[in-house]
């Protein structure tokens, strides 16, 4: 196979460096092109990464000397240059929103980690292990754009995708109800490392900017079914949440409260979870965990630092399933953020669309 060539808009903040050290060796794609803000473009990446690595990897050498060019200015080159795009730009929603249609209507498929179109009701929001059949709505679509191969697809908040996994296979078997969720969340998922945020040292801070809103929404869309053109939300659950910073450099743990409308043994429960798999499994894509969900029967378990990188930090840890006194049943499970929760999942969905038949080569 011919690998693709790939653009990394956003190349140089957080998440885009992670795509870039996920991509560095992939075998189906070729980063060729890598974009941000006119501040970073006409520098070679090492220079406009000056003191700013934000990683405990080395950046990989092959992108060193590579020239950034302006996602806005050079934007007709990079369309030129590129089968498909990963956008993780900081930028104002309504900007990116623009950017990512832009690229669509210029029939450059674009595979985003940011929020601006997740709740677009015909852009598939897609955790690829659970809801894999919504990359469907990408025919209506581009029915709408009026274009053959460009389209918008996304992938979900970081936060939920520790908890979402481990409920899916849960409410397939015994139909969910309600859940509670509080997440605890690591520095990481604001871009930042502990030098650039010395007072996130010995400190829990009880809120993050719009994270609440998106961990309630977010899971009713990837629940959702297509019904003419669109991706309706589910609305026969409810999910609450607090989201929490912690001082952690990245993994996100949940503590997560949940009923449901069939009543099961805890062992029953316990089997569900370690026995789900999704299409990335069935397909064996390469980025996918050979076992999504690892269950762990210590009481201690899972822990950040010795599970945030299970299967390269693409797997979702639970453990502590057990009856409640409020809800039916109680469980903790953890995720990488920046690995499963965002570049990861991306790269793991942009698989998917490839092997699907969504993404490939320009005629």
């Amino acid at each position: 196979m011919e690998k693709l060539k790939v653009g990394v808009i956003g190349a140089t903040g957080m998440v885009g460096q992670r795509f870039l050290t996920l991509l560095a060796e992939h075998p189906w794609f070729e980063v060729t092109t890598l974009a941000a803000s006119s501040r970073s473009a006409g520098k070679s990446y090492v220079d406009a990464l000056a003191g700013r690595w934000a990683l405990d990897i080395p950046m990989p050498d092959k992108y060193k000397d590579m020239t950034v060019l302006d996602v806005d200015a050079d934007f007709d080159r990079i369309v030129e240059s590129v089968d498909f795009v990963f956008c993780a730009v900081n930028m104002k929603k309504d900007e990116i929103r623009a950017l990512e249609e832009r690229f669509a209507l210029a029939e450059c498929p674009v595979v985003s980690n940011n929020s601006a179109h997740r709740f677009t009701p015909d852009v598939p929001m897609v955790i690829p292990e659970l809801n894999s059949e919504h990359i469907k709505i990408i025919d209506s679509q581009r029915k709408r754009l009026g274009t053959k191969r460009g389209f918008i697809a996304v992938k979900s908040n970081c936060s939920l995708q520790s908890y979402v996994p481990a409920l899916w296979p849960l409410d397939k078997k015994y139909c969910l109800k309600k859940a509670l969720a509080c997440t605890y969340q690591a520095i990481s998922g604001a871009g930042k490392t502990f030098e650039r945020w010395p007072e996130m040292v010995d400190n829990v801070i009880p809120f993050i900017g719009g994270e609440e809103e998106k961990s309630e929404k977010e899971p009713l869309k990837i629940w959702g079914e297509i019904k003419d053109g669109v991706i309706v939300p589910a609305d026969r659950f409810s999910i609450t949440t607090q989201c929490i910073r912690v001082p952690v450099s990245n993994g996100h743990l949940a503590a997560v409260f949940a009923s449901f409308d069939k009543k099961f043994e805890i062992e029953e429960a316990i089997e569900t979870i370690e026995n789900f798999k999704g299409e990335p499994q069935i397909l064996g894509l390469p980025s996918a965990p050979k076992q999504f969900v690892h269950y762990f029967r210590e009481d201690d378990r899972p822990q950040i630092r010795s599970e945030r990188m299970l299967e390269n930090g693409m797997a979702v840890s639970v453990g502590r399933l057990r009856n409640d006194s409020q809800y039916d049943v109680k469980f903790v499970c953890l995720s990488h953020n920046t690995l499963r929760g965002a570049a990861g999942g991306a790269v793991l969905l942009a698989e998917l669309l490839t092997a699907k038949g969504y993404i490939g080569k320009k005629s």
